[in-house]
């Protein structure tokens, strides 16, 4: 099932990429950053092998994905910002999120949200959904933004790095990413269960 969608994904990239070259490495970054499934694991990848062939160069690759990265992370922050605690504290209690998780984690996010969003953008899987949360806490625009930019240059740089070097075998880099988002994806899924239990445990 992952193999096939992963399948679908990196044609549409292809596509995309191809017939559009740097602004369309920006606007896939930008959609993957707004919570677009679209794995930037195969967005830079492929955009590397293209540096390879001499297509494109690697810092306009490395820009538009940095950018894109970061103005779809702003769409996400601002969605949290307007419509997020609003949203949690009419229908947060359908997740068994309540009022009470809500000014916890904002407590939590003001205390350690700079960190957070520095290194979530170098976790595949969190690093697209992590941007609500900073909004939802209010945080400065200015600080979520600088930390934004500087978190993901690393991986956009290491992505499309790979690619240049992996040049026309940089498909099979591709099990090596479905594993990382399969370890993620447990990550996540064992938090959910213990927020899940504790939850219950206390109703």
């Amino acid at each position: 099932m992952i193999g096939k969608l992963f399948e679908i994904l990196t044609e549409f990239v292809m596509w995309v990429i191809g017939g559009t070259g740097v602004s369309g490495v920006f606007f896939l970054m930008l959609a993957e950053s707004a919570a677009i499934p679209i794995p930037s694991e195969i967005i830079m990848p492929f955009s590397g092998f293209l540096v390879f062939e001499g297509k494109m160069t690697f810092m306009s690759v490395f820009l538009a994905g940095v950018l894109g990265n970061v103005v779809g992370s702003l769409i996400l922050y601002y969605v949290g910002y307007f419509g997020g605690r609003s949203f949690l504290e009419k229908y947060g209690k359908y997740f068994l999120f309540t009022h009470h998780d809500l000014e916890k984690t904002e407590r939590w996010f003001k205390k350690y949200g700079s960190s957070v969003v520095l290194l979530s953008r170098m976790l595949p899987g969190v690093r697209t959904f992590i941007s609500f949360v900073p909004g939802v806490a209010k945080m400065n625009v200015f600080k979520f933004t600088a930390y934004t930019f500087f978190g993901c240059i690393p991986w956009v740089y290491a992505l499309t790095y790979t690619g240049v070097k992996a040049g026309e075998n940089w498909g099979m880099l591709r099990p090596y990413f479905e594993k990382a988002e399969w370890v993620m994806a447990a990550l996540i899924i064992g938090g959910i269960y213990w927020f899940l239990k504790k939850h219950l445990k206390n109703k």
